[in-house]
């Protein structure tokens, strides 16, 4: 035992058979001064196992009190046997017990955290055992298990991602999912303006043929050769075959949503050459996003163009109702010399009068349309984030839009899988600890199975069509629920065997 250690494990041994602290620091002086200490050169601190192994005698010629003498040198001699049995028990239990994996009970830190350290706090459960996996039943809801499906596709659609980039994006196409889901049957309104638009120019990937908004996470590195090994067959298909994808090249670049009391405000720009081409262009922008042209209250214009190298400027601007909106545009289009360039302002009244802060919020919308007019699309392997376009108030983000954090969509695979016939499943009482440890198996089971379907077809499939075959798997296994609003939420049973049987059956052809 370390010397400051043994110090403390001695102080307690003697202050606990009554002797004061001031007599209990005095007696292991003592003990220093009989060469009690521990035997590397130089040391002065009293040792345990060197009292342990003194004659009685000698203990007792450093404490006065002979019975609390040989009441310490008891302990001390007991104190080394409790080690040693406990250094040999520990092996054998670390063998039988598996490691727990606990949830996050707080948001994780990410700039103070090595990319190693962050990694493996996101570890998953992984069982690859046909025979288990042919022989569970689950009891879960469709959410996590579009979640599960999305993790383990990541892994050979982008082996390039590390697991915090395989969640986060998982967890986008979960919340993109659920809210088109909840829509669609009557449980929420659809927004005032439409979806929520994405900024021209940002980055999007596919997964399960859904299209999500990423971030870079500039300067983030992370290998693991077991990942790279057991993807390189797959990362060897055509790299024009992934399903990442950028935005599609579009004439309007379009803001951010902004809302406040029920008015919800966006903006669109696009570039210009001749005030001829505007109606044009105002056509090809209804056509894009017709809610403009159906729904809005106000769509107000401003244009700017010039003439060549001519210092001349023409100008023209339309309020629709939104006094001093198209006047207000050019101020600011002025204002950052911007010229041959065309912007609108779309605006569905909330009916509570807004008074100044209108002007805010038109100026945000117009610079952020102005600003997706510049952004780049492309990007070449780097890790990525998931973003939340529905997050008013994002915690991290360099655009406006929150990142999908890795750590809660974990923290929902590890609690959402419960076997058939359990107390969550409607069979008999379980201990939480029991249920947890229950539902984290059955999570290794899932991903195992995953992972023996999507690797079953890698080989022959590029990256895209496994993506976009992916989701009709998903649906094949998903549970059953009663459809419309009554079967949000609900859950059902789901056999792993039905998993495997969508594995590629050898000789079959692929077409």
């Amino acid at each position: 035992m370390a010397g400051h250690g043994d110090l403390q494990e001695m102080l307690r041994m003697l202050t606990a058979r009554k002797a004061s602290m001031m007599a209990a620091m005095g007696y292991i002086k003592a003990l220093q001064a009989k060469n009690l200490k521990r035997r590397e050169s130089g040391a002065t601190d009293a040792c345990i196992d060197q009292i342990a192994e003194a004659p009685l005698s000698t203990v007792e010629a450093a404490i006065s009190d002979a019975k609390l003498a040989k009441s310490f040198h008891t302990a001390c001699k007991s104190h080394g046997k409790k080690s040693n049995k406990r250094a040999a028990e520990e092996p054998a239990a670390a063998e039988r017990k598996k490691p727990r994996l606990e949830m996050h009970k707080r948001d994780l830190d990410y700039d103070s955290m090595p990319p190693e350290e962050l990694e493996a706090s996101l570890a998953l459960p992984l069982c690859e055992d046909e025979e288990l996996i042919k022989e569970t039943t689950l009891v879960t809801n469709r959410a996590p298990l579009v979640l599960a499906f999305a993790v383990e596709l990541l892994r050979f659609t982008m082996p390039e991602q590390p697991p915090s980039s395989r969640l986060s994006l998982a967890q986008a196409v979960v919340s993109a999912n659920s809210k088109s889901k909840a829509i669609s049957i009557g449980i929420e309104k659809a927004p005032a303006g439409g979806e929520t638009p994405i900024p021209t120019g940002q980055p999007k990937v596919s997964v399960l043929g859904r299209e999500i908004p990423v971030l870079k996470r500039g300067g983030y590195t992370w290998s693991d050769e077991s990942q790279q090994s057991s993807t390189s067959a797959e990362a060897a298909n055509s790299s024009s075959s992934t399903p990442a994808s950028t935005a599609p090249n579009s004439v309007w670049a379009t803001s951010k949503t902004l809302s406040s009391k029920g008015s919800v405000f966006v903006a669109h720009a696009a570039s210009i050459t001749a005030p001829s081409m505007r109606s044009g262009l105002m056509k090809l922008l209804f056509n894009q996003y017709p809610e403009l042209e159906k729904t809005a209250d106000h769509v107000a214009w401003a244009v700017r163009t010039s003439f060549g190298g001519s210092s001349l400027v023409q100008e023209a601007s339309f309020d629709d109702g939104e006094a001093g909106c198209g006047k207000f545009m050019l101020e600011l289009l002025r204002e950052s010399n911007i010229t041959n360039t065309i912007v609108v302002l779309a605006r569905w009244y909330g009916g509570v009068m807004l008074g100044p802060d209108r002007w805010r919020l038109m100026r945000e919308c117009l610079n952020d349309a102005l600003s997706a007019q510049k952004r780049t699309s492309t990007f070449s392997g780097e890790a990525l984030w998931g973003l939340d376009a529905e997050d008013k108030k994002p915690s991290m983000s360099t655009i406006g839009m929150a990142i999908h954090r890795p750590e809660g969509a974990r923290n929902y695979l590890l609690k959402s899988f419960a076997s058939a016939g359990t107390s969550d499943g409607g069979g008999g009482k379980k201990s939480a600890a029991a249920l947890n440890d229950e539902k984290q198996e059955n999570l290794g089971r899932l991903l195992g199975a995953l992972r023996l379907l999507f690797a079953s077809w890698a080989g022959v499939l590029g990256r895209a069509e496994l993506d976009r075959r992916a989701w009709s798997w998903y649906v094949a296994v998903r549970p059953d629920i009663e459809a419309g609003p009554s079967g949000w939420g609900e859950k059902g049973t789901l056999k792993l065997s039905k998993i495997l049987d969508l594995r590629r059956k050898e000789g079959v052809v692929t077409k």
